[in-house]
């Protein structure tokens, strides 16, 4: 407890008043390490890109659809097509009109990296709207 010391009387008073400051230093401090902490505990987690939550966009009358199949394969509509000649292909089924939105879709098991390389390929074209396919998730509830 703390006390007080009054100058009239010999006695010391009891003072029932609690000291915050301490508290109050402990409480910044420990903001502080936190906020410093907080982006340091990110951690990696394994992402499931093909659903989506999204409401779907307006479709166009006629899609433009890329597949990248799980072995790597591209089918340009309902078609296979090698990567050599997919360029040519894609410029028939669009007749030319780089403007045409272009929706991709891939296997799950394809990996990232080449996906990517066939979005480059579809970008050197000189197509620039292209779109990601995905399943549509089952609404919460």
């Amino acid at each position: 407890m703390a006390s007080k010391i009054s100058e009239g009387a010999g006695d010391l008073e009891e003072n029932s008043e609690i000291n915050v400051t301490p508290f109050i230093d402990v409480m910044l401090v420990l903001l502080i390490i936190f906020m410093v902490a907080a982006p340091l505990a990110t951690v990696d987690m394994k992402v499931d890109l093909p659903q989506s939550a999204a409401q779907p966009a307006k479709r166009d009358d006629k899609p433009v659809f890329v597949t990248l199949k799980a072995d790597l394969t591209l089918a340009l509509g309902n078609d296979e097509t090698g990567r050599d000649n997919f360029v040519a292909e894609l410029n028939r089924m669009t007749e030319g009109n780089t403007q045409t939105r272009i929706l991709l879709r891939a296997d799950k098991a394809v990996d990232y990296g080449e996906l990517m390389t066939v979005m480059n390929l579809i970008q050197r074209a000189g197509y620039t709207k292209i779109g990601l396919v995905g399943l549509e998730a089952a609404p919460a509830g």
